[in-house]
């Protein structure tokens, strides 16, 4: 591992700070990259013909990932936290724990959420209204594991919203022949990466009462993941035509189903390590699109 990783940052922050760090899930930048990824991918897409992405919007849907995905994971543990007590995972989130009281994550939500409503006011007036309509998503979220068996379809609604956003910023409003495609297919990917991670706590979960598609699909969860995947796949062919995109962009997206098959195919749905692996390992995923992106446009 790299000696300056995520979690070393938070352990080398001052005590007092480390529980809200915590609560934010910034050791964990898994999650953050794969919040932020779809945003790169929609902003790059935006560029003009020949061009790089706009540098100045992908740091600003930077700083707002880190901000929304924190806001996210504390509205989650507030939800959650006798949940979270039960499960050996999560019983040392700051929350579950007692670190931090109900108030005090109370406050840390509206700081991380004005400080996202301030990245947001730097965008056009079109993207404000679009970007304060997923709110209703983000609290929502955490409470549709009690309610339905696909939760991980709400945090795709959710987790892709950047697919329209970053478009918006850059162009002034969606063009959906493109950004819809887009944001299918990010929907589709949460859908696999997210019932993976899901595999790892289904014990619990049963005990708990929890739901969720890990739970739905039991052993057939690999031809569900296939049959996203491939939708995932398509529709990035499809959102790519309508942007006139180039040859790289369609070998990142055969690279990417190349990763997926693999990821699918090697799987192991009963090991909770192989499925944090896994999981993980979707933001190369992104990462490849995004180069297929950024080197067609060019």
């Amino acid at each position: 591992t790299r000696s300056f990783s995520a979690a070393e940052l938070v352990r080398a922050a001052p005590g007092p700070l480390q529980p809200y760090l915590r609560l934010m899930r910034l050791h964990q930048p898994a999650g953050t990259w794969l919040l932020y990824l779809p945003c790169t991918w929609s902003i790059g897409l935006a560029a003009n013909p020949g061009c790089l992405p706009d540098w100045h919007m992908l740091s600003l849907f930077g700083v707002g990932a880190v901000l929304m995905r924190g806001a996210g994971c504390t509205i989650n543990d507030m939800w959650d936290r006798d949940f979270d007590r039960k499960v050996a995972r999560t019983a040392s989130r700051p929350l579950a724990a007692g670190d931090i009281s109900t108030f005090q994550s109370f406050v840390f939500l509206g700081g991380q959420l004005s400080l996202a409503l301030c990245v947001l006011l730097c965008l056009n007036y079109y993207s404000i209204v679009l970007g304060a309509a997923s709110l209703s998503l983000v609290v929502t979220y955490p409470l549709m594991k009690r309610i339905t068996y696909w939760p991980q379809l709400v945090l795709g609604l959710t987790f892709n919203w950047g697919a329209l956003l970053g478009w918006s910023a850059i162009r002034g409003s969606c063009e959906w022949s493109v950004c819809l495609p887009l944001y299918l297919s990010g929907v589709m990917w949460t859908l696999v990466y997210d019932t993976i991670y899901a595999h790892q706590d289904k014990k619990d979960d049963i005990m708990i009462g929890v739901k969720s598609t890990a739970l739905q699909f039991k052993e057939h969860t690999k031809q569900w993941l296939s049959g996203f995947s491939l939708a995932m796949l398509l529709s990035l062919c499809v959102a790519g035509m309508n942007c006139n995109q180039t040859f790289p962009y369609y070998s990142a997206v055969a690279a990417v189903g190349a990763h997926l098959a693999h990821q699918i195919y090697t799987l192991d749905i009963d090991k909770p390590e192989d499925c944090w692996k896994k999981f993980a390992s979707n933001r190369t995923v992104g990462i490849l699109l995004f180069t297929g992106i950024v080197l067609g446009n060019l």
